[in-house]
């Protein structure tokens, strides 16, 4: 027989959400931790790796070792709670791939709440792992049960409002990070990463697995695996090209100190302190006129052969409607009030 397994790479106490017939609608931890040490990961390791209801003496070991696993508002909320909501521990031995509703819940968890950065958790199988639902003002349904569900709230004299059909929900009904504006709570979904000092205006949106690493100012769109660093602001309707959206494998970020204008994106990864004016959309085969600092021409080149690099400025030739690249001597400087969430 094996000796059980010490090693713990992400643990959480949460409430399962299952609906009459088992299937797992969604999971609430609110306080995972990642590489647990000490008093924790020796009550945790007591546990079988994967998912594990718990009873009254499970719940009494982990609160006797380690107490901030189990926030006592989990305890108050499943007394007062209605079946089949249940309470679970889910504990991953290595960072392999998603096999279960728990488990995609978890790693969504782990991003929101800042433990882990996009494209650093193994998030193969996700999609096969989150059920499709309705997500309504009384929590989510399974899309088939969604009619009967609109007639038994009429019955009752209410309304089911349904806010999206989707696989993911939006992140503040499980995550709510310190330090950040939403202005369309819609628009983020579990598992993005906002860090702190971020305002995410009503035409923001930021993706799973996505990141506005703080203080940002972020008016467009932050597509799945795409990070933007810290200082970096998108304009009105601006967009950033995620692997899901382009079809391709290359892993799109942009630096510190950038600016991608209204209207304008970027589908390359750009470095520190580079700007994109508006309306102008880089992709990596976009022909670029690289120019010195007098206007003068240099050479001509694809997009793709500039990702990466720091300092440059994207513009249009008014004229010939020419993209041109020149170095951008000075950071884009942000208006530090915007990013004061006190």
């Amino acid at each position: 027989m094996n000796a059980r397994s010490t090693t713990t790479f992400a643990f959480a106490v949460g409430i399962r959400n299952s609906n009459g017939a088992g299937l797992v609608l969604d999971c609430l931890y609110p306080a995972p931790v990642m590489n647990p040490t000490d008093t924790a990961a020796e009550a945790i390791a007591a546990l079988a790796e994967g998912v594990t209801p718990l009873d009254d003496d499970k719940i009494a070991a982990l609160r006797n070792s380690a107490p901030e696993l189990v926030p006592e508002a989990l305890l108050t909320s499943q007394a007062n709670g209605a079946a089949p909501q249940e309470l679970i521990a889910i504990r991953l031995g290595a960072d392999s791939e998603i096999t279960s509703t728990e488990e995609a819940y978890l790693k969504l968890h782990l991003l929101s709440h800042r433990l882990a950065l996009p494209n650093t958790l193994n998030l193969g199988g996700i999609f096969a792992h989150l059920p499709n639902l309705a997500w309504t003002s009384a929590g989510p349904v399974e899309v088939s049960e969604l009619p009967q569900a609109q007639l038994n709230a009429r019955a009752e004299g209410l309304n089911l409002e349904v806010f999206s059909v989707d696989k993911f929900p939006k992140m503040v009904n499980y995550v709510v990070p310190p330090g950040v504006r939403i202005a369309d709570a819609s628009r983020i979904r579990l598992g993005a990463y906002l860090g702190e000092g971020t305002t995410v205006m009503h035409e923001g949106f930021v993706n799973f697995n996505a990141a506005a690493l703080g203080p940002n100012m972020v008016e467009g769109r932050i597509s799945q695996g795409v990070t933007i660093g810290a200082g970096t602001d998108l304009g009105g309707s601006s967009s950033t090209q995620g692997t899901l959206s382009g079809g391709g494998e290359i892993v799109i970020s942009i630096g510190e100190q950038c600016l991608v204008g209204a209207n304008a994106g970027t589908g390359i990864p750009l470095g520190d302190r580079c700007t994109i004016e508006a309306g102008l959309y880089i992709t990596a085969g976009t022909p670029i006129t690289v120019v010195d600092e007098h206007g003068e021409e240099v050479r001509q080149v694809k997009a793709r052969e500039l990702a990466g690099h720091s300092d440059m400025l994207f513009i249009r030739n008014a004229q010939s409607g020419q993209v041109m690249c020149r170095t951008n001597r000075k950071a884009i400087e942000l208006n530090d009030t915007l990013h004061q969430h006190n």
